[in-house]
């Protein structure tokens, strides 16, 4: 199979690359001109320059290809235009979905998964019960989960609009993390550099954290099997305080710091994930022991 990945430079890209090459795909990657690309070499056999709302570049990057996987938010752009409800970032907000909807419908017919979020939820109703499933109605909370919201739906119409219906896929990853190329943005780089200082960590509250290799095991198995077709996934393996990522980091630094653990264990609702588990086949169970085992790595890295 030859796949047309977007955000192919990116963290959640190259992950995607190298499982897509190790699987014995061909790789077509989108990176923008100012992006690095060497750590993505090995995986990628087609480059085509251009930016994911460059309708220019689509027709290279989908020449020849049987899957599409778009996984592209020009975040660096946003930040430079500043806060959301900015002209700019409003501007941009708006090319970038303009974009990805135009994308998904110029691609037509190949098969589509697309990068979404767990952003796409916020006000979680009380008849799930705090197991939220992938039919729960999607009401976010910030542009970006509006923004992700939104090209869910237009993919929804893609499938159910066809005849026969065309294959799309939406994966919703919540915090990923594993080592970023950018290594100061890798999940558990903050609170190792604050455990070494010594001081006392106090910073409260946590998140729902996903590895990075089980969002591409994911993305490809969506692309790949017939059953996923139409369907929306959640990528979500655990729950961990912030506080937990600093104890980890202890463990991994052989230190030893004053941790504020007074925010809760569990949160208040918690991604139900039996459709990733049972139509994708990926566990979605490492947990604080996948965590553990990646903090371990980084500070490798880190040195």
């Amino acid at each position: 199979m030859r796949v047309a990945l977007t955000g192919g430079s990116g963290f959640i890209g190259s992950f995607i690359a190298k499982e897509a090459a190790r699987r014995g795909h061909r790789v077509t990657a989108l990176v923008r001109e100012t992006s690095r690309r060497h750590h993505i070499e090995p995986f990628v056999d087609r480059f085509v320059v251009g930016d994911q709302a460059d309708e220019r570049a689509w027709g290279a990057l989908v020449e020849g290809a049987d899957g599409l996987v778009h996984n592209s938010l020009d975040w660096r752009a946003a930040r430079a235009a500043g806060l959301p409800g900015g002209a700019e970032f409003n501007e941009l907000l708006q090319r970038n979905l303009v974009a990805a909807l135009r994308l998904v419908r110029e691609s037509a017919p190949l098969p589509v998964v697309f990068m979404s979020s767990i952003a796409v939820h916020h006000d979680m109703r009380p008849r799930w019960e705090g197991r939220p499933d992938e039919d729960h109605p999607l009401r976010p909370s910030t542009d970006y989960g509006a923004l992700k919201a939104a090209v869910e739906a237009y993919l929804w119409a893609e499938h159910f609009g066809s005849t026969p219906a065309r294959h799309v896929a939406a994966v919703r990853p919540c915090a990923v993390y594993g080592i970023d190329p950018n290594l100061p943005r890798s999940h558990g780089y903050a609170a190792i550099e604050a455990v070494r200082t010594g001081a006392p960590f106090t910073r409260r509250g946590g998140g729902k954290f996903v590895h990075v290799e089980d969002v591409a095991l994911a993305t490809l198995n969506a692309l790949e099997r017939p059953g996923a077709s139409g369907l929306a996934f959640n990528l979500v393996d655990c729950y961990a305080r912030h506080a937990d990522w600093a104890r980890l980091a202890c463990e991994a630094l052989g230190a030893r710091v004053e941790i504020d653990f007074s925010s809760p264990e569990r949160p208040s609702n918690m991604f139900d994930t039996r459709r990733t588990r049972e139509v994708l086949g990926v566990a979605m169970d490492r947990g604080h022991e996948g965590i553990r085992g990646h903090l371990r790595g980084l500070v490798a890295v880190m040195g």
